[in-house]
């Protein structure tokens, strides 16, 4: 593949809802640029940009896949994202790296929630989109409708470049509103001119207005010829739609039918004619070693800075890293400095990607983006650049994990093999973590969603051979008093030989929550030897750590040792130890013991139809509504306190109630003590599982 300079580059992202046809639509762009001879579908399986084999078992789209097409002497990179919320992660590294979006949508579903999501991620990040109605060949496929919801939701600025001719089985062929030129497809979706149908004229000349009004009110000067009802030039037109799509006034609106061909061409020319080069746009903003901010000049004679992403394992060359490049250009082989990690990195053999095709190329310039396999320290979001003019470029923001389940291998002996897995799936994928939780003891992974969990295991089993299942994890209870009590416990023990002898009285006290563990010592008269206070703060400390009502750990109390008593010689550090542990066990269930529960902060993001639907689940869930703030955009947020226990499956439940709209994130705020019913058949519940 040949290098392109900057003014020939274009970088867009295909976003929607999942099914809206964008993985075949990024296969028809390759077969018209005539990059394949043979279009692969995704039911079959074949397509070049879902090769994954979770993809081709699932159907969907999981990675963002580069797919770069050649068209009309520009080089279009185009990255097909996922549309499944489970792996909005790739979605939105895509969109950091990309001048313009795609938002696909489907004639005949319309607007779904994924529209309004990839929609909101492309607005948080003022990036120009161009609007493809795709399968106008679908049944009950209806251009006008659709256009009528994008405006209702979307604003008037979604303005149709082509009006369909007919619909579903119907579909022949388009009419290009600035040209005002009628064409028809030929059996291979070809485009050749043909008279205007008679009926759809007056909507063609309407649909023209609008788009003139649009473009008039890019720029002064047009501004005045239309209000003195001057004809623009079709050349006007084109240069105030460039105006209108990059300032995101204007979102142009393509229509066809990917599946049989109809509209691609049109959609590669106008994001070539109305999308902007690398070149052009806002500029980039970095830190330098010193943390001042300083401005990436996009231009290949600027020193090298790019930022990695994506990172992926490849079964055959080992870890890959994708990214782009914003200024000057890298070259295979060379040395480049990773200013995020502050480590040098050998770049290899650098490649274009095309799906899982690698295309070896000598060097990549500014505003294209390129893949080098086996950086040693370098992961998503990372910085690259020349060391004697490092940039680190500000970080991506990922969505935090949602739900986490705990993970056990099948086989024993693969608990180092599962933990090295893990580490190099996360590395892949900023939305999804693997840790030992501290509380628990447990190996837990998180991500978005549960399918995002389940792909996540099929992959350990695939890339790193180890087998494991995951179960609901643990509550990190823990258990505290509510009173004051005295205990005494004599430890005496004689089978012969040497006895084991230990005596204490200690006094028990809850402390306020966060206090802890206090240990005071108040032995006069050497009733217990010097030598053997450690032993008894020891066995206080132990049984802590066990439990005593539940197996979870004892949290707020101070306890003092009062008095007791030794033997001269069956006393031992191990007897004061036991009677310690003994005596607090004892008074500890006499001094009102009860379990704690973690709560968590949690904020909640939906539209104003579901938020009785969310308070209620929240307060079913035992939760308290904190605050609610109205956000805009007929959007609500909710701040409320609720148990961990009843959230740990939030994500599906947020989705299934509020049909994807719903959008939470969550934190641990402090612990609470249980209600005490539900403490007791948590107590029951967890003395089972003990048993087991």
């Amino acid at each position: 593949m040949k290098k392109y300079t900057e003014d020939m580059l274009r970088n867009v992202a295909l976003v929607s809802h999942s099914g809206a046809g964008k993985t075949t639509l990024a296969e028809s762009m390759l077969f018209l640029s005539g990059a394949i001879n043979r279009r692969g579908t995704v039911e079959e399986g074949n397509t070049v940009s879902d090769y994954d084999p979770e993809e081709i078992k699932r159907v969907i789209s999981i990675n963002a896949s580069i797919i770069p097409v050649e068209w009309q002497d520009h080089k279009i990179n185009v990255i097909d994202t996922p549309g499944y919320f489970d792996f909005v992660g790739d979605a939105i590294a895509a969109l950091s790296v990309v001048e313009a979006a795609v938002l696909t949508v489907c004639a005949a579903s319309g607007i779904e929630v994924g529209t309004e999501k990839s929609w909101r991620q492309c607005e948080d990040k003022s990036l120009p989109r161009v609007i493809f109605i795709n399968k106008m060949d679908r049944e009950n496929a209806n251009f006008n409708q659709v256009i009528d919801q994008l405006k209702e939701r979307f604003g008037g600025g979604v303005i149709p470049l082509y009006l369909p001719i007919g619909s579903a089985d119907k579909f022949s062929g388009l009419i290009d509103i600035i040209k005002m030129q009628a064409y028809k497809a030929d059996d291979h979706g070809k485009l050749g001119p043909c008279d205007m149908p008679a009926d759809m004229a007056d909507m063609a000349e309407e649909a023209r207005m609008t788009l003139i009004e649009a473009v008039a009110a890019t720029d002064d000067d047009l501004t005045m010829k239309f209000l003195e009802d001057e004809p623009l030039t079709d050349d006007e037109i084109r240069t105030g739609l460039c105006a209108g799509v990059r300032d995101c006034s204007i979102f142009p609106v393509v229509c066809g039918s990917a599946a049989n061909l109809i509209g691609v061409g049109e959609l590669l020319s106008t994001i070539t004619a109305y999308v902007s080069n690398p070149a052009v746009g806002e500029e980039v903003k970095a830190t330098d070693a010193k943390g001042n901010e300083v401005t990436v000049k996009k231009t290949e004679s600027a020193a090298p800075v790019a930022q990695v992403f994506k990172t992926m394992a490849d079964p055959y060359v080992g870890k890959m890293s994708i990214f782009r490049v914003w200024s000057g250009v890298l070259k295979s082989d060379a040395v480049i400095y990773n200013a995020t990690q502050a480590r040098e990195e050998r770049m290899g053999q650098l490649f274009v990607l095309r799906g899982k095709e690698h295309i070896p190329v000598a060097e990549v310039g500014a505003g294209d983006i390129a893949a080098v396999a086996k950086l040693q320290t370098t992961t998503t979001g990372d910085t690259l650049c020349a060391k004697d003019a490092a940039v680190k470029l500000p970080a991506m923001v990922f969505p935090a994990p949602k739900i986490a389940l705990a993970i056990v291998p099948q086989a024993k002996g693969d608990e180092e093999k599962i933990g090295s897995g893990l580490m190099r799936l996360a590395e892949e994928d900023p939305t999804f973590t693997a840790d030992k939780s501290p509380a628990t003891g447990e190996m837990q992974v998180a991500g978005l969603g549960d399918l995002h969990l389940e792909v996540m295991i099929s992959r350990l089993l695939k890339k790193f051979g180890v087998t494991a299942v995951t179960k609901d994890p643990r509550i990190p209870y823990k258990e505290t008093i509510k009173s004051k009590v005295t205990a005494e416990y004599r430890h005496k023990k004689q089978s012969g030989g040497r006895g084991q002898y230990g005596h204490v009285i200690i006094e028990m006290e809850p402390l306020p929550p966060g206090g802890g563990f206090e240990f005071v010592d108040k032995i006069f008269g050497g009733a217990v030897p010097r030598q053997y206070i450690p032993a008894v703060e020891k066995g206080v400390r132990e049984t802590m750590a066990e439990g005593v009502l539940s197996g979870h750990e004892v949290v707020d109390v101070r306890v003092t040792l009062l008095d007791g008593s030794y033997h001269d010689v069956d006393s031992s550090e191990m007897a004061f130890k036991l009677a310690a542990s003994m005596a607090f066990k004892k008074g500890f269930m006499e001094a009102k013991p009860v379990l704690l529960e973690p709560i968590n902060n949690i904020v909640v993001e939906v539209p104003d139809q579901y938020m009785g639907d969310i308070i209620g689940d929240l307060n079913k869930k035992r939760g308290r509504i904190i605050g609610m703030d109205p956000l805009g955009g007929g959007m609500q947020r909710i701040r409320a306190q609720a148990p961990h226990s009843e959230l740990f499956r939030y994500a599906i439940d947020l989705r299934s109630m509020t049909q994807g709209r719903g959008d939470f994130t969550m934190e641990f705020d402090h612990y609470e003590e249980v209600p005490g019913n539900i403490a007791e058949q948590v107590i029951k519940d967890l003395k089972a599982q003990q048993e087991e």
